[in-house]
């Protein structure tokens, strides 16, 4: 099962097992994804899969500046000459639909209005990126959120199906869910989070399922299960995600559930860095395997990612094992337009420059060069 070869995903056909993890790049100051954008993946789509950074599926559900949406004609069109670039050159392209939930400020949301959530409970030391009191772009700490009213999360999930709509008319291959990082998602799923008293309450752990399973019911029904993934961040504490006694049963359910309605994939992002970050490399090994094994176990033919701090010679291994079916790589990518050339024939990799990730133009963006020898 080498990762070179070709890996069928969905009714998709992938050329390798690689996965480019989404990554938020605030290169958009329209919010609509441009030619630079369009570069970008195209350079990088000899990858088997792209996942792109993460599209907000509305205005409410924005948290960071200069990210391109996918809820108007002109992002659904800026998506196209995305999607048109990275066709063209043979790759498969994911648009990750994102909606923050409370990781989000005043200054972004439309007539200044609080962010919407699960919760009333702010983000604590969680920022998002939005406008000072000057009126500069910046990071600002998050804004005290709205509860969602019962019928104000319907149109959330309404919103995530448009949103899966508009992306397979911008010429996607699928979506993936974004249920990670503390974001909306997750706000519902954690019981310290989740303070609601209707029947998405963290009373029960039915209900506290209830909106993630609406959500990729609602995006199955509008484009088809074999074009839906989700993004989960077991572990977590991104956002202000405590841990709680009952993540092994919350997730070992919520992959049961995914694995009956046979999605595409389930991709699990790695975080055991957070909650084991004093411990040995070995511990957080053996701690990342037996929560992919509690996810593996229910999945069925939906198949399972893995991102985060991989080398070539871990994902190989962790395939081999059968524990994953496809590895996903985030940073590499950035230096490295040309990864899996690079990661087959054992080229050396371009470190890339941190101070160029978020923002700015060119520079750090679409200038990386492929190897030359």
């Amino acid at each position: 099962m080498s990762l070179f070869e070709t890996f069928k995903l969905g009714n998709d056909v992938l050329s390798n097992r690689f996965v480019m993890a989404p990554m938020t790049r605030s290169r958009s100051p329209d919010d609509i994804a441009t030619v630079e954008t369009a570069l970008y993946y195209a350079q990088r789509a000899t990858t088997g899969l792209i996942v792109s950074e993460g599209t907000p599926i509305s205005r409410e559900g924005q948290g960071y500046l200069f990210n391109p949406g996918i809820y108007t004609p002109a992002q659904i069109a800026g998506w196209k000459l995305v999607t048109d670039s990275v066709h063209s050159v043979g790759g498969k392209i994911y648009a990750q639909l994102w909606h923050v939930g409370r990781v989000s400020h005043t200054s972004i949301q439309e007539g200044g209005k609080a962010p919407v959530s699960a919760s009333s409970k702010v983000a604590q030391g969680a920022v998002a990126f939005g406008y000072d009191e000057q009126g500069n772009p910046g990071f600002v700490a998050t804004s005290v959120p709205q509860p969602l009213s019962t019928a104000g999360v319907a149109r959330v999930v309404r919103d995530f199906a448009q949103a899966a709509a508009n992306a397979i008319e911008a010429g996607f291959d699928g979506v993936e869910i974004h249920g990670a990082n503390g974001y909306i998602v997750e706000q519902f799923l954690n019981p310290l989070v989740n303070d609601r008293t209707d029947q998405y309450a963290a009373d029960t752990l039915e209900n506290r399922l209830r909106f993630a399973f609406e959500v990729v019911d609602a995006v199955c029904a509008r484009i088809g299960k074999e074009r839906v993934g989700i993004r989960i961040s077991p572990y977590g504490q991104l956002m202000d995600m405590p841990l709680y006694p009952e993540i092994d049963e919350t997730y070992a359910a919520l992959c049961a559930g995914l694995g009956q309605r046979g999605i595409a994939y389930v991709h699990v992002m790695d975080q055991t860095n957070f909650f084991l970050a004093a411990e040995s490399a070995q511990v957080r090994d053996e701690a990342i395997k037996k929560l992919l094994q509690n996810c593996r176990k229910d999945l069925g033919n939906t198949a399972l990612i893995l991102a985060g701090d991989l080398t070539l010679e871990r994902a190989q291994a962790l395939v081999d094992s059968g524990l994953i079916d496809l590895p996903g790589f985030g940073q590499p990518f950035i230096a490295n337009p040309d990864l899996v050339a690079r990661l087959k024939n054992g080229w050396p990799l371009t470190p890339a420059d941190r101070d160029t990730y978020y923002g700015g133009g060119i520079n750090g963006y679409v200038d990386y060069a492929p190897y030359l020898g």
